[in-house]
């Protein structure tokens, strides 16, 4: 043992002098790759509690390709770590992990493997040679040792590895998944994890998740993300992202993120890879994924699935496989927002039951067997009273970037009560990657061009925030970012702003005490109150930009909004013109 590598407490023959917790029996939880020590972070605490008969150790294994960030994870969480070199001093009672990988040390304890996906569904790359091998499976030199166990998630796992590896007989225990258990508790509680997520109400949260690799969701299709966001209206859906930590790990987070940038600066939710994409998963409207086990969750909690990919390494026989063959497939060619409307309008809750059933055995009773099958591996007696059962998930951060620019396309269709002037608004940032079209077309007089259908229009509308000084510049409409705390700022800050942009027709204002002012080149101001919570300038600057358009009365008119699931009424008014502004 190197002098630069001591063994502090607790591990080490002089431990006892300096412990406070005399423990009986010694854990060491093998680290190896960030997805499989969380896996062992999220449920081990509620094994364990108030239990000082258990020193927990972790010991890091850094041979993983995947292995970076587990440190930081550890040290996070405040975890006390060894080297990988040390386990052996340590002397532990049960060496538990969710890596089959782990280059467990000579000895006699036993070694307890938990699954840190949903069985054993894909093939993966060996690290110890240049072939595929199956995900979850410890190598037969450990199964023949016998200090080798299997935990499982239901009875039909235990029937594939005898078929595959036969020296996995009777090496298996089934406990069921509780990180299962842990969404099913969760899943009363969508709502408030979208609010916690920030989507606002009525909309709907599609959700994107990627396994790691080529065959993978975003190895497929890194595009995907900007134009789901592209195709989707901003005033009726929000798009999060779920990407495993293999992907963060193996390429890092500026990476991922350079890659996204598109898709982020329109706001997608890039969800945080630790602990995160649980209730971010549960609080899905429709899941678009893969052959990952993320998308297998989302599946057997009810959600709509569609399937953006589906890579040929998953086991036939599994649970994902049957997904392959039961879940419809997205065409990422074709109308994205018609595919996730149907897939809403068409999911019934049970529609993955059957498949549910075949990968989760009891669900609700995962913890209280896996902490049997933990003690009797100890040699303890298990203690009283009985682990908590699952408990809520805990409510997740937002996230997401505010979008600042928008294309804008409105249609003004005479009612016969109030005009109706409906609006839909896609970010600008995505705009390339739809239908919504990448700028805005102009005539010789450089306005904008219409669309071929009489009263309908296309414009693009910039928050005074947005940092593309191009997009700003070419803007029809500019919105002030904060409410105006009085009219006579208002009135400034569209008369600035008209003045410092000469190719914007019009800005408009909210104030802070309600309504909204918008001012146009001819110095007109328009007075706009609309019906509903408070909101932010767009749509109503979209309402008086369609008249304007179509050449529609601006003053003492009641027109309906409707954008999004929601009608709402806008009144206009104009005022008279700010003194000194010319028709210009």
């Amino acid at each position: 043992m190197h002098a630069s590598q001591p063994l502090r407490v607790p591990v080490g023959a002089d431990a006892g002098r300096w412990s406070t917790f005399h423990g009986e029996k010694t854990l060491v939880v093998a680290a190896r790759t960030v997805t499989s020590t969380v896996r062992v972070l999220e449920c081990l605490p509620a094994l364990l509690r108030g239990d000082a008969r258990v020193t927990v150790v972790f010991a890091h294994d850094p041979t993983s390709a995947f292995g970076d960030g587990v440190l930081e994870l550890l040290h996070d969480a405040g975890c006390r770590v060894i080297p990988w070199a040390q386990v052996r001093h340590a002397e532990p009672d049960l060496i538990l992990t969710a890596s089959e990988n782990v280059d467990v040390p000579e000895g006699h304890c036993p070694v307890l493997v938990l699954p840190h996906g949903i069985g054993f569904q894909k093939q993966v790359p060996d690290s110890r040679g240049p072939r595929d091998r199956l995900s979850g499976v410890v190598p037969d030199s450990l199964l023949e040792s016998g200090r080798a166990w299997l935990a499982i998630s239901h009875p039909s796992q235990a029937e594939q590895l005898l078929s595959s590896h036969p020296k996995a007989a009777g090496r298996t225990l089934l406990v069921g998944d509780p990180c299962y258990d842990e969404l099913l508790v969760s899943a009363g509680r969508a709502d408030t994890y979208r609010r916690a997520l920030g989507v606002p109400s009525g909309h709907r949260l599609v959700v994107l998740s990627s396994t790691w690799g080529r065959t993978s969701l975003i190895g497929q299709d890194p595009e995907l993300a900007a134009r789901t966001l592209a195709a989707l209206p901003y005033d009726e859906f929000r798009v999060a992202a779920i990407v495993h930590p293999n992907v963060w790990s193996g390429h890092g987070s500026w990476q991922i993120r350079t890659l996204l940038a598109p898709a982020l600066e329109a706001g997608l939710m890039l969800i945080p890879h630790i602990h995160a994409w649980r209730p971010a998963l549960v609080a899905a409207d429709v899941v678009v994924g893969d052959h990952g086990s993320v998308t297998l969750y989302g599946a057997a909690l009810g959600k709509p699935v569609l399937l953006g990919a589906f890579g040929s390494e998953a086991v036939d026989g599994t649970a994902a496989a049957a997904l392959g063959r039961t879940a419809p497939r997205l065409n990422a060619g074709g109308d994205v927002r018609e595919q996730i409307m149907s897939a809403l309008a068409e999911q019934a809750p049970d529609r993955f039951a059957a498949i549910a059933e075949g990968a989760f055995d009891r669900p609700g009773q995962a913890l209280a067997r896996l902490r049997t099958a933990l003690y009797h591996l100890l040699d303890l007696t298990e203690p009283r009273p009985a682990p908590p059962s699952a408990l809520y998930l805990d409510e997740p951060e937002a996230t997401g970037a505010e979008v600042t620019a928008w294309t804008v396309i409105s249609t003004v269709s005479p009612g016969a009560g109030p005009d109706i002037v409906t609006v839909r608004r896609r970010p600008a940032a995505v705009a390339p990657y739809g239908d919504a079209g990448g700028g805005v077309n102009r005539n010789a007089h450089g306005d904008e061009e219409e669309d071929e259908t009489v009263g309908r229009f296309r414009h693009l509308a910039c928050d005074e925030r947005e940092q593309d000084r191009r997009l700003v510049e070419s803007a029809s409409v500019l919105l002030r970012g904060a409410p105006a705390p009085s009219s006579t700022a208002a009135l400034r800050w569209i008369e600035n702003a008209l003045a410092r942009l000469p190719g914007c027709r019009l800005a408009a204002a909210t104030l802070s005490d309600g309504g909204c002012l918008v001012g146009l080149r001819d110095g007109r101001i328009v007075e706009a109150s609309m019906t509903g919570p408070p909101a932010a300038p767009g749509p109503t600057a979209a309402v008086v930009y369609s008249l304007l358009r179509a050449a529609a009365p601006l003053d003492g008119v009641l027109v309906t909004l409707r954008i999004g699931a929601r009608d709402e009424d806008v009144a206009l008014r104009l005022r008279a013109p700010s003194a000194g502004r010319g028709a210009g």
